[in-house]
């Protein structure tokens, strides 16, 4: 994919996500044969971005815990008990960038403080940017795409079940995806 051709002064801004457009995502191993692919619906986020210097661009997301969904009921009300994410105490998740690297022109490595369960551990998230437009609305949008993996266990989300035949329920490690629909902001008059 060729970079995209937005000149510097385009992007530097301010953004918002779309709720509509933007979907923040997760994939576990369950029974050690299958994946389970999971989102959460309701989520809010912010960024600044700086084109000439990306070291100077930040970016600040909340998911409402409570909103997760893998299309099934009762696995979603197990993962919103105690024994997974404990909603009832813990209604957000967090995360607030510490760094912006350029990789290249289309590539960014975004590292930040995730916080789920009032822990807080710093992930890198290895972004592209995959395009730009101006929408109908004459709203110029962004879209980056994004993923890490992550230890759950790191964060205090530990319990699992033994299987008959060896190893786990639900895998340690759960990949994060990302894919953003950023809004850039007009400049207060």
């Amino acid at each position: 994919m060729s970079a995209p051709t937005t000149s510097v002064f385009e992007i530097t801004g301010d953004y918002v996500l779309d709720p509509n457009h933007t979907r923040i995502s997760f994939v576990a191993r369950h029974a050690m044969v299958t994946r389970v692919r999971g989102y959460f619906a309701s989520f809010s986020g912010t960024a600044h971005l700086d084109a000439r210097d990306p070291s100077r661009s930040t970016a600040q997301v909340t998911i409402d815990a409570s909103s997760i969904s893998t299309a099934n009921e009762q696995r979603d009300a197990h993962l919103r008990s105690n024994d997974f994410f404990a909603m009832d105490r813990y209604p957000t998740i967090t995360f607030t960038s510490t760094s912006v690297q350029a990789i290249d022109q289309s590539h960014f490595r975004l590292t930040g403080d995730l916080t789920i369960k009032d822990v807080t551990r710093s992930v890198d998230v290895d972004f592209e940017l995959t395009g730009e437009s101006i929408d109908p609305y004459g709203q110029q949008r962004l879209g980056f795409e994004g993923s890490t993996t992550i230890n759950r266990k790191d964060w205090g989300v530990s319990w699992n079940a033994p299987l008959e035949t060896g190893g786990v329920l639900v895998s340690d490690m759960v990949t994060l995806e990302i894919d953003v629909a950023a809004i850039k902001q007009k400049p207060a008059s």
